[in-house]
C-alpha cells in the first residue's frame, strides 16, 4: 500500500506540471521521511555506489557532445543530400530519404532528440514545399527519429548497460539488425503509401550526384566506421581498439575536427563576417578554434543537455533505492513466478509497463527504474539480458 502512495505522489506531481526529475526525487524523499525507517544518508550512499565504478556513464556526455558538433557543423545537411541522391527518385522519395538520413545520423549521434532536430529542421520544410502534408512530414521524422536510441551508438543502451552491468559493446552490436529492420520497414511503408496516394517523387540525379554527395558527407560518415571498428575491430586483422566509453571520447574529438577544419561550418574558418576559410591563410585557427564562440556555444548546449539527462538519472536512482529498500523487486518476482508467467508473458508485461511509463517519463530515467526491477526475473526465466535490453530499448 505504501508503494502505491509513492507512485500516486509521482503521478500527482507530474499532473500539476512538476518536472519529471523533481517529481521522482521529491516523491522518493517524502516517502522516506514519512513512511520509511531508512535515513536520508542512505540515499547519498546509494547514489555514490550507483555512480562509482560505472565508467560507462562517461560515454553519455561524450556522445552528446559529438552529436552537438555534428548538428552545428553541417553534417546533417550533407547526409540529407546523400540520402536524397540515393532514394529521392522513388515514390515518396523525400520522405524515404528523411528516414534514411535519420538512420545515418542516428549512427553518429546516439540520441533521438538530436536526430529529430538535426534532420527534421531541414527535411520537414522541404517535404512541405513539394506537397506533403504537415502531419505526414512530422509523423515520418518523429518515427524515424526514434531510431536514434536503437541504432548504435545509443545513449539509452549505455544507461541500460550501466543499470544491469551488461556489456555496452554487446548491446550496441545487438541493436544493429533491429535498427536496420525498423528503418527498412518504415521506408517500405512509406513507399506503399506513396504508391496508393500518389505522393510526390523527385528526379533521378544520376550516379555522379550519388558519388559527389557521398564524398561531401564522407568525413561525417567516417565517424560510424571509427566507432564500430574501434569497438569491435576488423575480423582477422585487429581486435578491439578502444572501449565504448573511449569510443565516445574519440567520436567527440573527431566531430569537432570535422566541423571546424574539414567542413568549416563553425569556428574561425567558417567564413563568418567575410573572413577567410583557408587554414594556410589563418594558421592560428588551429588554436583559436578551441576557444571560438561557436565552440563555446556548442559545449554549453551539450553541457545543458548532459546535466538535464544526468539529473533525471540521479533522481530515478533515488526512486530505485526506495523500491529496493521496500523489497518491491522481490515481491514482483514472487508474484510473477507464482502466477506461472513464462518468458513470453513476462516480456509482454514488461512492454506494457514501459508503454505506460513512457507516456510520462524520459527513456533514460525509465530504464534506470524498470531495468533493475525486471532484470532478476528475466534471469530466473532464462531470458538473455541482451535480448531483454533490446526489447526495452525498442519499446522506448
Amino acid at each position: 500500500m505504501d508503494v502505491v502512495l509513492l507512485f500516486a505522489m509521482v503521478v500527482g506531481l507530474l499532473l500539476i506540471g512538476v518536472p519529471i526529475a523533481v517529481s521522482l526525487g521529491l516523491s522518493s524523499i517524502m516517502f522516506l521521511l514519512i513512511f520509511s525507517e531508512t535515513s536520508l544518508a542512505s540515499v547519498a550512499q546509494s547514489l555514490y555506489q550507483a555512480m562509482a565504478g560505472h565508467y560507462t556513464l562517461l560515454a553519455i556526455p561524450f556522445f552528446i557532445l559529438a552529436s552537438s558538433f555534428m548538428s552545428t557543423g553541417g553534417v546533417a545537411k550533407r547526409i540529407i543530400r546523400f540520402a536524397i541522391a540515393c532514394v529521392g527518385h522513388l515514390p515518396g522519395g523525400l520522405a524515404i530519404a528523411g528516414v534514411f538520413a535519420c538512420m545515418l545520423f542516428a549512427a553518429l549521434s546516439g540520441s533521438s532528440p538530436a536526430t529529430v532536430v538535426a534532420i527534421g529542421s531541414i527535411v520537414i520544410a522541404a517535404m512541405r514545399e513539394v506537397g506533403y502534408t504537415k502531419d505526414f512530414a512530422a509523423g515520418v521524422i518523429c518515427n524515424a527519429g526514434t531510431l536514434g536510441i536503437l541504432i548504435p551508438p545509443s545513449i539509452v543502451m549505455v544507461v541500460y548497460a550501466s543499470a544491469t552491468d551488461v556489456s555496452v559493446g554487446r548491446m550496441f552490436l545487438a541493436g544493429v539488425i533491429p535498427g536496420i529492420m525498423a528503418g527498412g520497414m518504415l521506408m517500405i511503408t512509406i513507399y506503399v503509401m506513396a504508391k496508393l496516394r500518389n505522393l510526390p517523387k523527385g528526379e533521378w540525379l544520376g550516379w555522379s550526384e550519388v558519388w559527389s554527395s557521398f564524398r561531401d558527407a564522407f568525413w561525417g560518415l567516417m565517424l560510424i566506421v571509427i566507432i564500430m571498428v574501434g569497438i569491435y575491430g576488423i575480423p582477422g586483422i585487429t581486435g578491439a581498439i578502444f572501449t565504448p566509453t573511449e569510443a565516445a571520447a574519440v567520436a567527440s574529438v573527431w566531430a569537432f575536427f570535422v566541423a571546424s577544419f574539414v567542413y568549416r561550418d563553425m569556428g574561425p574558418l567558417s567564413g563568418a563576417n567575410g573572413g577567410s576559410r583557408n587554414l594556410l591563410v589563418k594558421p592560428w585557427a588551429v588554436v583559436t578554434a578551441f576557444f571560438h564562440e561557436d565552440t563555446r556555444r556548442t559545449l554549453y548546449d551539450a553541457g545543458k543537455l548532459t546535466i538535464t539527462l544526468m539529473f533525471i538519472i540521479a533522481n530515478a536512482l533515488i526512486l530505485k533505492h526506495v523500491l529496493t529498500d521496500e523489497q518491491v523487486p522481490q515481491e514482483i518476482a514472487n508474484a510473477m513466478l507464482a502466477a506461472g508467467f513464462g518468458p513470453i508473458m513476462f516480456l509482454v508485461m514488461v512492454n506494457v509497463i514501459l508503454l505506460i511509463g513512457g507516456q510520462f517519463m524520459e527513456p533514460s530515467g525509465l530504464i534506470v527504474i524498470v531495468a533493475p526491477l525486471v532484470f532478476p526475473i528475466a534471469i530466473q526465466l532464462g531470458i538473455d539480458p541482451i535480448h531483454l535490453g533490446i526489447i526495452m530499448v525498442v519499446n522506448m
